[in-house]
């Protein structure tokens, strides 16, 4: 959302909007858990193997991207968190 939509909307609709953001946190945090857990789970596996080879790499490379991109993304909301706070709603 655009910081310029943001000025135009009420301060029950950027509750509403925190409301989602909270939300979307939630979902991130929870799913950048599992995805750190399959990572951990997966490099302490092939640790144990007697086989090293360089071929589970691969798949470890799916969750550090899915990862990547959720924390990547995590900050596109600093606007809505700012409007909140000039407008005294945190």
């Amino acid at each position: 959302m655009e910081k310029k939509e943001l000025h135009k909307l009420t301060d029950e609709e950027l509750l509403l909007e925190k409301k989602k953001h909270y939300k979307s946190k939630i979902f991130n945090a929870i799913a950048i858990g599992f995805l750190a857990g399959i990572l951990i789970y997966g490099v302490f596996s092939w640790i144990q193997t007697p086989d090293k080879k360089l071929g589970f790499l691969i798949p470890m490379l799916i969750p550090l991207f899915f990862i990547y991109r959720m924390l990547k993304n995590s900050n596109k909301h600093n606007d809505l968190e700012k409007e909140l706070k000039e407008r005294g709603l945190k």
